[in-house]
């Protein structure tokens, strides 16, 4: 199977409107800059976006925001841009708030099989309304459902042409399980080697997981928030 794509227009192909889509990164760092970009030349509307963070006014998942393309964010934190507060105030984008914890652990359970699971996180909360709780050991427990994404789009450092991948310190965050939680996942590198290239024992998220990969170009890798000592 050739899971080797020319560009990120060509992995996008099929994502139309509607497309559950999730997103790997953490804030700025290790997000699928080009696939981004091709998903807002592409113009695909009505997207329900599943992503740790919203990105910023003008870069990451901010420049869907922009042309009105994303319907629905399910997030953890979304603080950093102001066109989504603005989005969400006028009723223009609907928004599934989930603590961090529980997004990562809605995605690996999704990626492992597991339609659901109960935490003590939230409980007591606005987070735990209409949703069942249960008793275990004397503690509260709300339920929470794992997520599924028809696409998952990811940014590795490294990868082979068989879809293993190899990230890089704090994009080793989210990506690894935005990669197993949907029907098709779609990974964008930095370098992309031929396969045996790569020790096993490195390797982050197995090719099992990747339907198709792509060198990426023109990283912007940007700071979100660039603090500087002073004197």
């Amino acid at each position: 199977m050739n899971k080797v794509v020319s560009d990120a227009r060509e992995a996008v192909r099929d994502i139309s409107d509607g497309a559950v889509v999730s997103l790997g990164g953490f804030g700025l760092c290790g997000i699928p800059e080009n696939c981004i970009a091709a998903l807002v030349e592409k113009g695909v509307k009505g997207l329900t976006c599943i992503s740790n963070n919203a990105g910023v006014d003008d870069f990451g998942i901010g420049l869907m925001l922009q042309k009105r393309q994303v319907k629905k964010m399910i997030s953890s934190y979304v603080g950093e841009n102001k066109l989504f507060e603005q989005l969400v105030l006028s009723g223009e984008l609907e928004v599934e708030l989930t603590p961090q914890g529980t997004l990562a652990e809605k995605l690996r359970a999704g990626g492992a099989g597991i339609p659901a699971f109960f935490t003590p996180t939230g409980v007591g909360t606005m987070v735990a309304d209409g949703k069942e709780i249960r008793e275990f050991g004397g503690r509260n427990y709300v339920l929470e459902h794992a997520l599924v994404a028809d696409f998952a789009i990811v940014k590795a450092w490294k990868g082979d042409t068989m879809g293993n991948l190899v990230f890089r310190k704090t994009s080793r965050n989210f990506n690894p399980v935005v990669a197993t939680s949907s029907r098709l996942t779609i990974a964008e590198v930095e370098e992309l080697v031929p396969a045996g290239t790569l020790d096993p024992d490195h390797v982050h998220t197995p090719g099992i997981y990747i339907k198709r990969i792509f060198q990426g170009t023109n990283y912007q890798k940007r700071i979100e928030k660039r603090t500087l000592r002073q004197g």
